[in-house]
């Protein structure tokens, strides 16, 4: 692998908590992991849809490797470390066997390290050991893995459910997928192709068009679906008219209409200030809901996030 990524980037993703899978893969403890073990918070996920904080591992299959450089992303990318890799394609693919017990093995390596802290609930610890969900949404964009329905369905058949994020620009691997996750997460962080050249920075070409394309397949998928908007002030929250417009078409289940934040190595690329308030967002989602017809649902001011929908309360998947 370190023929293939360079040695700097390895040792700052390292330092920066990322537990390294074979040649492609990472888990990092969420925030959220360590909130709902030792104080006794959890994430809008658990409050939105029922995923508990303390059983969900993030991860990526693509660690290293994304088709956009987006402006708000935590990702390292190119230049950022004054270093070079190819970031579009993932080196060496590992089959989905080896992700799925890789990624096990760094959990348990993660919470390993909770057992001395007397803040500890320790009936969340003995939960915790026994994973119930994979976000696949840590950093890069998964469909560039190629395996990548293969390893939904492997996580499937251990029992565990799946919150996929991808950025659409491939819409012919969403589609080929060999079974859909439990939700699909489309990011959708522009109203029109300047801004989103301005915002997301893609790496080839077309690839706007694709993202509308994958926005009107939206209703074909049997999973719930989620357009999630990533919203950085100054940059990306006007022309209201412009994401309604695109989001009558895609008609999702879902809007997540969150702030950006001010972490990783985004904050090589934005100032601490580019953050919206919870306010800023909360009037975003209201003009949004009044052009869209989806209802505010839920909301969790510590992550400014505000869910939309035309459902009167979303799907839940562990209601225990």
């Amino acid at each position: 692998m370190e023929k293939q990524i360079p040695l700097p980037l390895l040792n700052a993703l390292k330092k920066q908590k990322y537990h390294l899978v074979g040649n492609h893969s990472a888990v990092k403890r969420c925030k959220w992991l360590n909130e709902s073990l030792t104080k006794k918070r959890s994430c809008y996920k658990q409050k939105f849809y029922g995923i508990k904080s303390h059983q969900c591992i993030q991860m990526s299959p693509s660690l290293f490797c994304c088709n956009q450089q987006c402006l708000f992303c935590w990702r390292a990318q190119k230049g950022d470390l004054n270093i070079k890799w190819d970031e579009k394609s993932v080196p060496m693919q590992d089959p989905p066997e080896k992700i799925y017990e890789g990624i096990l093995k760094a959990q348990a390596s993660i919470l390993s390290g909770y057992a001395g802290n007397k803040n500890l609930d320790w009936k969340k610890f003995g939960e915790a050991s026994t994973p119930k969900h994979v976000a696949l949404s840590l950093t890069g964009e998964p469909t560039l893995y190629e395996s990548l329905g293969d390893l939904i369905k492997l996580l499937h058949k251990k029992g565990l459910t799946t919150f996929l994020v991808s950025n659409g620009t491939i819409p012919a691997k969403l589609l080929d997928l060999e079974e859909e996750p439990s939700q699909l997460y489309i990011s959708f962080c522009a109203s029109n192709e300047e801004n989103y050249k301005r915002v997301c920075r893609p790496q080839n070409s077309g690839t706007w068009k694709r993202l509308i394309e994958t926005l009107s397949l939206l209703p074909s998928f049997n999973c719930p679906t989620v357009v999630r908007m990533t919203l950085v002030d100054g940059y990306n929250m006007k022309n209201i008219d412009e994401y309604a417009k695109i989001i009558e078409k895609a008609s999702p289940t879902y809007i997540e209409a969150k702030a950006y934040m001010h972490v990783g190595f985004s904050g090589l690329r934005l100032s601490y200030d580019r953050m919206p308030s919870y306010d800023k967002i909360k009037q975003f989602s209201a003009e949004l809901s009044e052009k869209t017809g989806y209802k505010i649902i839920d909301d969790s001011s510590a992550s400014r996030v505000i869910l939309l929908s035309k459902k009167k309360k979303p799907i839940r998947f562990d209601k225990s």
